[in-house]
């Protein structure tokens, strides 16, 4: 499909472009920059317009009609031309639900004039389209300072500079791009989520005048702050806090990552190297325990312990060695060889006592280990215990 996307150059704009390539949809990509006859020519042949372009942040108040409904009418004005009746998306705000017809921002008054008008225009040309009114945004490509509090504090915390919270209590309803993004190809497809609004709140109808994305997180700005600080932290302690799937946890990490200076996307860890060679922990977590990995040099043997109620993988993936476990208190041992050829995992049984061995005269022996629970040194649960004795 033939696609116009104006604000291309925008944060949602970006963002949309690459998934309607992705999909292999042709893209006509418009913004200020662009060359002024290319709208024409874009509205002669496109299939579905996605209207971005708006303006937020001017200079001077009249901005707010220029670039919010004025732009509007020349992008309306050019489908008329090209009788070119596909649906239209406009990205309006929340905003425009706070405003009334003599009160409310400009900002607002200028949405909800944009609105009007793209409702005008369907009513006389029967065209389809899709206003969304949408809350507070954030993710990957947001500029910070700007409008997004989230973009700003990631972007301070992520630089080690410090972020202002007049209260921490303030909640906002905050909408993630890639949400905002599966629910555009719904829209291109005609599966819109479609709403009335009783204030703010969308009111799911099937015949709605307006369209909402049915995923928003309902966050404080101390809640937003408190993770922020934790995604911080983690290179030193090597927790990962939860992150369920779909959770704003997960969201808000994603999107701390994509404003990390290049300085901190590597980060060291701590070795801990003897003569048998190192171990070093690789990343805890609160509920699903920690992963490590340990070097054997050649002919070492390590272990010789066992476990209460600990239990551990272990994954060798380069070298060649041989685990050995044997349960307290008999003498039975159990022998697995193990090899970087062929990754295998090895449980260290509870109530076993364990060890592995570097084969090699010459390889190290680099094994990946997973323990169920975060090593606690009051309460280490580890044991001596040779397994041949």
């Amino acid at each position: 499909m033939k696609i116009l996307v104006t604000g291309a150059n925008g944060f949602v704009g970006k963002n949309l472009c690459l998934a309607l390539k992705q999909k292999g949809h042709t893209v006509f990509e418009f913004d200020t920059d662009s060359a002024s006859t290319a709208l024409s020519a874009y509205c002669k042949e496109c299939e579905f317009v996605f209207h971005l372009a708006g303006v937020n942040r001017p200079k001077d108040e009249k901005e707010f009609t220029l670039g919010n409904v004025t732009a509007l009418e020349g992008l309306l004005t050019a489908l008329k031309s090209a009788n070119n009746t596909c649906p239209v998306m406009l990205s309006s705000s929340i905003q425009a639900s706070l405003t009334g017809r003599f009160e409310g921002s400009p900002y607002g008054k200028s949405k909800l004039e944009g609105e009007d008008l793209l409702k005008a225009y369907s009513r006389g040309t029967g065209a389809r389209v899709l206003i969304y009114r949408f809350t507070n945004l954030f993710g990957k490509w947001c500029r910070p300072n700007y409008n997004s509090v989230i973009a700003t504090f990631c972007h301070n915390i992520a630089n080690d500079l410090p972020i202002e919270i007049s209260n921490r209590d303030i909640e906002l309803e905050l909408l993630y791009i890639d949400d905002l993004i599966n629910e555009m190809l719904l829209a291109l497809d005609g599966n819109e989520h479609r709403c009335g609004f009783e204030g703010v709140t969308p009111i799911p109808a099937d015949n709605g005048e307006y369209c909402f994305t049915p995923i928003t997180h309902k966050v404080t700005l101390g809640q937003i702050a408190d993770l922020l600080y934790k995604f911080q932290n983690q290179p030193k302690t090597l927790v990962m806090p939860e992150i369920p799937n779909g959770s704003f946890a997960k969201k808000l990490y994603s999107t701390y990552l994509s404003y990390l200076p290049m300085e901190k996307v590597k980060f060291a860890l701590k070795m801990n190297v003897d003569d048998r060679g190192s171990f070093t922990e690789l990343l805890k977590t609160k509920k699903c325990g920690q992963f490590s990995i340990n070097i054997s040099k050649p002919g070492i043997t390590k272990g010789q312990h066992w476990h209460h109620s600990k239990w551990e993988f272990f994954m060798v993936v380069s070298g060649k060695g041989l685990i050995q476990q044997r349960k307290v208190g008999t003498d039975e041992v159990l022998n697995f060889e193990v090899s970087g050829n062929k990754i295998e995992a090895v449980h260290m049984l509870p109530g076993y006592t364990h060890n592995i061995i570097n084969l090699s005269e010459t390889e190290n022996l680099v094994t990946v280990m997973w323990a169920n629970e975060a090593f606690d040194p009051q309460n280490p649960d580890t044991f001596y215990l040779p397994v041949e004795e």
